[in-house]
């Protein structure tokens, strides 16, 4: 019990800093945010508030400007979903819907890695090609 106090009350500091620490938003024309929000809107990550791994993921949503939604681990139906369909309750975890297929992504750096590859500034994200492999 002092345990999870002591790690909520940290997760909830790092969070109240990160808030003034600013995050630069990557700028994208209207049509290719458009493209990249059709190509997010399969994907949610499924996280706790107050945990430093998922925050730091989220700041990379935001600073890579992906609209990704967010679901609490903690919580049924979204908890006994990540532990039936992912195979364990363990966060960040992105799940990828595409073409009939669900893949759960564990781990914030290969989460990160995942999406500033297909979303970053050096990627091209709405070119055919690349949309098309971002829904495989």
């Amino acid at each position: 019990m002092l345990l999870k106090l002591l790690r909520n009350g940290l997760g909830n500091l790092i969070i109240f800093i990160s808030f003034f620490i600013p995050i630069k938003r990557l700028k994208r024309s209207t049509d290719d945010q458009e493209c990249v929000n059709n190509a997010t809107r399969s994907m949610s990550l499924y996280q706790f508030h107050a945990c430093p791994f998922c925050l730091k993921t989220r700041r990379a949503f935001k600073k890579l400007n992906l609209n990704i939604q967010t679901r609490d681990a903690l919580k049924n139906p979204h908890r006994a979903d990540l532990l039936a369909e992912g195979g364990t309750i363990k966060v960040p975890c992105l799940r990828i819907d595409s073409n009939n297929k669900t893949t759960w992504l564990y781990e914030s750096n290969d989460i990160i890695d995942y999406l500033e590859q297909h979303f970053g500034e050096a990627s091209t994200p709405c070119s055919e090609l690349n949309y098309q492999n971002t829904s495989d």
